[in-house]
């Protein structure tokens, strides 16, 4: 099921700088998660397996089973969102897995996204969104008044938002550096530029839910483009600062808002990562 994956010269490059020990694989499936038995063969490549577990009470009573699970015992290496490129530190060395469905993602961009899994990895940040926002899940699940599966897809979006605060500045240094990785950087930017300052309108129309729209414009943050209100207040130090706390405060004043203007929409509909699919256009 794994192979360890040729890594390109620049690549390497990047994993030097960002994540030396880290393992690149080639899975020859796709996943949402891996089944924990075919999990535990990760440990034929790396030194060490560490499952991570996280307690029952930082989950409200209907979070999504997928999310439950990874909370528990079981070894849980990947969810629904994560897109092509999925990275663990639930192994020592770190680990960062390309799915089969990479076959289909133009050369370029693939090599951004590989790249960028070793950088997230070099920063330090939680490999998920339910340990950055710890006991807090449940205080975004409380203000935010939608669908489990809608507060799960707003979570996700919050945390790559945080994180794409911390890793476009290294994006921005590729242009003399890593020329093609940049390029590639800046192309999916420029994909995403054109429906962010309609994103407002389209959720007060009910053309896109509120989750959705969360999820392109957080998307867009590690693009370091502007953002329309009211995700514009997530382009902040004061979010990288203050983590999770700052993101339920953004949550549940943005809802307040758009509860007294009547435009929350609770389409249940998920995304289908805006970043990724805005590159394959």
């Amino acid at each position: 099921m794994f192979d360890r994956r040729d890594l390109s010269s620049t690549v390497a490059a990047v994993r030097d700088a960002h994540a030396p020990d880290a393992v690149a694989l080639d899975v020859g499936t796709d996943f949402e998660t891996i089944p924990p038995a075919a999990a535990e063969d990760l440990g034929l490549f790396v030194d060490g397996l560490d499952p991570a577990t996280y307690p029952a009470e930082w989950l409200p009573p209907d979070a999504p089973d997928a999310l439950v699970r990874y909370a528990g015992s079981d070894f849980t290496i990947g969810m629904p969102g994560d897109g092509t490129v999925v990275w663990s530190r639930q192994t020592d060395p770190p680990i960062v897995l390309v799915k089969k469905r990479a076959e289909g993602t133009p050369d370029d961009f693939l090599e951004f996204l590989v790249a960028e899994a070793f950088v997230q990895i070099g920063t330090g940040a939680p490999e998920h969104f339910l340990p950055f926002f710890d006991g807090a899940y449940r205080e975004l699940d409380a203000v935010v008044p939608l669908s489990p599966a809608d507060v799960y897809q707003i979570a996700a979006a919050l945390y790559d938002a945080w994180l794409g605060l911390q890793t476009r500045e290294t994006f921005r240094e590729w242009e003399e550096a890593h020329p093609a990785l940049y390029d590639a950087w800046a192309d999916a930017g420029e994909r995403l530029r054109g429906r962010l300052s309609t994103l407002p309108r389209a959720v007060a129309r009910g053309g896109t839910s509120f989750a959705e729209a969360t999820e392109y414009a957080c998307s867009a943050v590690k693009h370091d483009l502007d953002l329309p209100a009211p995700f514009a207040a997530l382009d902040t130090r004061a979010f990288v600062e203050h983590g999770s706390d700052y993101g339920v405060q953004w949550a549940e004043k943005t809802f307040e808002k758009l509860d007294a203007a009547g435009d929350a929409s609770g389409d249940d509909a998920r995304g289908n990562g805006a970043d990724e699919d805005a590159a394959d256009e």
